[in-house]
């Protein structure tokens, strides 16, 4: 519906209903001298072709065609155009907070499908409808943990996504939390000699992600046993979720937490993408956000509401988990049905060809070139390689060829000079990664 605004009949009819006789009567309370008394600095108002044809201009502008091998917690994967058109359907457009559930039954069930599959990919009991996306999931786990163990400090490997990491800083920063980082062995792993001599009676959680920033797949069961012979969590962050298709769930993991962008939502320049967070049973009252439960109306049909909804809104403000306003519940409908097309033998092909993929251009980056591939413990679908030299001259060349070669690591990690980290995922050809091991040469 186009905007009407209203005429100058309207106008007076609102101010006489409430004693006034001008719009500036409106605004006697703030002082002349603050009053803006010009026109806004601002270009004319377009016609709609001008506006049109102004859009498709700057649309032209952007970078299309390209090879991307840049993960880094956004990553490029092929979605079912069914992904698309049932997300279209107009009973989706607002996919608002489904509070009477009366009349939201399709948005809860569809709600309850997610939480089942993020059950399943988790191995865990119970999972949350939802949040913002995997920073912020993360960040949630670390409250919980400090909710379920009344203690506040926790340990995060430095090999946890740095973006996510200072998420999780920023939440800690005035509730009185200490984030001490664990160091990373020369295989890509967590230390876990050092969680071992940093654990102590002070400790809520230690915090790994697996496949880590780097592409390494972690071994969650050593570092998760330490923790609870001190009565900490066990959390395991999972930024690629495509990868939970081919990996056991987290060894002895409390929570797991993550971003589900990789299971059909877009990567949207960044987002919005989608957070999950599931948990053992005991904890579930400690959960952030909200669940969806399934039981019976009165006539015994299946039913589906909101179970457990513990935000400030909700409860008293001193009882709630989390001041999360709302689940992603558009992008967990679009995940939900990118599971379902897919099916565990469907994911399943989807990571080995990841895994494969990454296989092949690492094994042609070390017999084409001489840079050097670190961490040589067992990976997904990034990985990291060590330039001989400054990467940026290379990195410029690739780009004018239409190919974007990977993220520059010592922004994140001083230690990493002139190392490039690299990701292929199964929409990566053949031809392009052999275009990329060129480009390194």
């Amino acid at each position: 519906m186009r905007y009407i605004p209203s005429s100058q009949t309207d106008r007076r009819e609102l101010l006489a209903a409430i004693g006034l006789t001008s719009i500036d009567q409106l605004f006697a309370g703030i002082p002349e001298r603050l009053r803006l008394r010009r026109l806004l600095n601002i270009p004319r108002a377009l016609t709609e072709p001008e506006l049109i044809e102004y859009f498709e201009k700057t649309a032209a502008r952007n970078a299309t065609d390209y090879a991307c091998f840049i993960g880094a917690g956004v990553y490029s994967h092929f979605t079912p155009v069914v992904v698309d058109a049932l997300v279209s359907r107009s009973e989706f457009y607002t996919a608002y907070t489904p509070y009477q559930a009366e009349i939201a039954q399709g948005t809860l069930q569809a709600i309850f499908e997610f939480q089942t599959y993020i059950t399943q990919l988790t191995g865990l009991d119970a999972a949350n409808a939802s949040l913002y996306d995997g920073s912020t999931a993360l960040a949630e786990a670390v409250l919980m943990a400090q909710r379920i163990t009344k203690r506040n400090k926790v340990l995060i490997a430095k090999t946890v996504h740095p973006e996510y990491r200072a998420v999780a800083a920023t939440y800690a920063r005035n509730l009185g939390i200490e984030i001490e980082l664990i160091d990373y062995l020369e295989t890509g792993r967590i230390d876990v000699d050092q969680v071992a001599a940093r654990l102590d009676d002070r400790v809520a959680a230690v915090v790994l992600q697996s496949p880590n920033f780097f592409g390494t797949i972690e071994e969650n069961s050593e570092a998760a046993a330490l923790a609870h012979e001190h009565g900490a969590l066990s959390i395991v962050n999972v930024c690629e979720a495509a990868s939970l298709g081919v990996l056991r769930p987290p060894a002895g993991a409390d929570i797991v937490v993550g971003e589900g962008q990789s299971l059909g939502v877009p990567m949207s320049f960044g987002g919005p993408h989608i957070g999950f967070l599931a948990t053992r049973d005991k904890y579930v009252r400690q959960t952030p956000g909200r669940l969806v439960g399934m039981g019976a109306d009165m006539e015994g049909r299946r039913a589906f509401v909101l179970t457990l909804a513990t935000r400030e809104q909700h409860i008293r403000r001193e009882k709630a988990t989390s001041n999360i306003c709302t689940n992603q519940s558009l992008c967990a409908l679009m995940a939900t049905i990118y599971l379902a097309l897919l099916g565990p033998r469907g994911l399943r092909e989807v990571a080995e060809q990841n895994v494969q993929k990454t296989h092949y251009a690492v094994r042609r980056i070390q017999e084409q070139t001489g840079h050097e591939v670190l961490f040589p413990a067992p990976r997904f679908n990034e990985f990291v390689v060590r330039l001989q030299e400054d990467p940026a001259p290379k990195m410029e060349a690739l780009m004018r060829d239409r190919i974007a070669p990977g993220l520059r690591l010592e922004k994140f990690y001083p230690e990493l000079q002139n190392s490039l980290l690299i990701c292929v995922t199964e929409t990566m050809r053949k031809d392009r990664i052999d275009a990329l091991v060129k480009g390194l040469q």
